[in-house]
């Protein structure tokens, strides 16, 4: 049985029934830095694999046509969905045909973001729809070796705006760190798809120390958001030893942490994973999210077991060309997050990575999307349309043109439906 109990950031146990997820080592500089102070542990759950038992219907269903000789025991435990993932063309085939540039894209592969999707998510997949958005999503098309003169590999210049191995300070107050490069399911528009994968994947470990560090010598830093990769799919006892250094920061105000394993690996949040994460509050969740197909029974439960526990969830969504890129499509999705008690917060404009002109609408798609959202559904259910400026300048909000100019003293505005309405403004040097 897998031990999740001691929080040592030095050490951990990683899940035996797992080989994709490396086992931590030591430190280089542990025997000079104490680390860690092991924090107190307090009464927790036995950890039972099946802690995680929702199925939705539809999974259910799938399980049973191509996964009929698994409990539903093994298909509740994280750890296998892992050890099961779908990497290959031959495993893909087993469930659902490749189309003929499915294929050729396959056998090409991409060194620098693996192919890999659970069990779990790949049963969300429509198997007679050639354009599902799910599939347009994690799984590899030719249309990613096209490389567009404006695409880079790190277009928001997260390394120039990286102090040292694994943090990046560009905004006055925050940082992110970057604590895994492992995904259990790889996204094709993936903004750090240069880091994804095996390559990397000791040096982000290697890097935990030195990043603390620089966080805990340098006072302005407030808030600490943890990303990777998928900072939930570590094991628990580094994940905790990370929680547990960065509170015990006077200046750290609040901890955030980005994942997508609500929404393709909910099998994660266990209780054991819940009861450990709300012992460092103010703790938040980044989540992504694509499409409303990922908002299953699973992903839920998963938020609900995140939200009972008093950790407030956020959404991000990237705006995809074909897959989410209509107000439908994006109203069913925000609304349906609120439904689950997560917060929609950012619709990112695709990032210009290698290989991401066949994601990327334009800009004006995002802002019809926000013209037809605003006034139509809860104000609560609509998020910022934003650009992650390429070059590092952070992130830009936009906004439909609801100001339409003046008139004397009136400021002219368009509402929701498109109607003029004047407000009294009069200017500085009138008041």
């Amino acid at each position: 049985m897998h031990n999740e109990q001691s929080p040592s950031l030095g050490h951990d146990t990683a899940p035996a029934s797992s080989d994709d997820i490396p086992p931590l080592r030591s430190f280089p500089g542990d025997s000079q830095v104490a680390l860690l102070e092991s924090p107190p542990t307090s009464p927790r759950p036995a950890n039972t694999r099946a802690s995680f038992t929702v199925i939705g219907e539809q999974t259910r269903q799938f399980k049973l046509a191509h996964f009929p000789g698994v409990s539903d025991e093994q298909w509740s435990d994280w750890h296998w969905q892992i050890k099961n993932r779908i990497q290959s063309a031959e495993q893909f085939q087993r469930h659902f045909p490749l189309s003929e540039d499915e294929l050729s894209a396959l056998n090409r592969g991409r060194r620098s973001l693996p192919f890999a999707i659970t069990p779990y998510y790949l049963s969300l997949i429509s198997p007679d729809d050639p354009i599902d958005p799910i599939r347009q999503a994690v799984v590899p098309s030719c249309q990613e070796f096209d490389i567009a003169a404006d695409e880079q590999e790190d277009p928001l210049n997260e390394e120039g705006c990286s102090p040292v191995p694994g943090l990046v300070h560009r905004y006055p107050n925050r940082v992110l760190f970057l604590v895994t490069d492992f995904c259990s399911v790889c996204c094709r528009y993936c903004t750090r798809s240069r880091l994804i994968g095996k390559v990397h994947r000791e040096n982000c470990r290697n890097n935990w120390v030195a990043a603390i560090e620089y966080i805990e010598r340098h006072p302005e830093v407030e808030d600490v958001l943890i990303s990777g990769g998928d900072p939930l799919t570590l094991p628990l006892a580094p994940l905790e030893g990370i929680l547990n250094r960065l509170r015990a920061i006077k200046h750290v105000k609040f901890i955030r942490i980005g994942s997508k394993v609500p929404a393709v690996l909910p099998q994660r949040v266990t209780p054991t994973l819940v009861n450990m994460l709300r012992k460092y509050h103010p703790l938040y969740l980044s989540l992504h999210f694509t499409h409303p197909r990922e908002l299953t029974p699973e992903t839920a439960e998963a938020c609900r077991l995140l939200a009972n526990a008093g950790i407030p969830l956020g959404s991000q969504t990237v705006l995809l060309k074909g897959i989410n890129d209509n107000v439908q499509t994006m109203r069913d999705l925000l609304m349906g997050l609120l439904a689950i008690r997560v917060k929609p917060y950012y619709l990112f404009q695709c990032d210009p990575i290698h290989g991401s002109k066949h994601f990327r609408t334009p800009v004006q798609t995002g802002l019809d999307l926000i013209l037809g959202l605003r006034g139509y559904i809860s104000g609560y259910a609509i998020p910022h349309y934003v650009i992650d400026a390429p070059g590092g300048g952070g992130k830009v909000p936009l906004l439909p043109n609801y100001v339409q100019g003046r008139d004397q003293d009136n400021l002219i505005l368009k509402n929701y439906a498109g109607d003029l309405y004047r407000y009294p403004d009069k200017g500085p040097s009138e008041c």
